[in-house]
């Protein structure tokens, strides 16, 4: 599916709903790009234990809280984020759509 990499991701953000199927942590970076942290927010609190942790940490950075981002970074177990916010999210995004990858059954099963 073509949303599954980095620039089919990027591409998706002009369409007006999310592409189907996106995991709750694809979900909040979506809608953080869009422009709606609270259901970013949201999103990422419905994977906590998961890859949202990680989202949920950026997004706490985003709103410049550094102790509740270093809290979720520990609990995803990241290194607290030094790169731009940009970078941030293009890694976190690439990461999260090359597990998916990795996890989806191949289109032969």
């Amino acid at each position: 599916m073509k949303e599954r990499d980095l620039s089919g991701f990027r591409a998706s953000l002009a369409a007006g709903a999310p592409p189907a199927g996106l995991s709750p942590a694809l979900l909040a970076l979506w809608r953080d790009a869009r422009g709606d942290w609270e259901g970013a927010h949201e999103a990422a609190q419905a994977d906590e234990g998961g890859a949202g942790d990680w989202v949920h940490a950026y997004l706490h950075r985003k709103e410049g809280d550094a102790g509740n981002a270093a809290y979720w970074y520990r609990r995803a177990s990241k290194p607290v984020c030094r790169a731009s916010l940009d970078e941030e999210w293009a890694a976190i995004a690439e990461a999260l759509l090359r597990s998916e990858a990795r996890s989806a059954p191949s289109s032969g099963e």
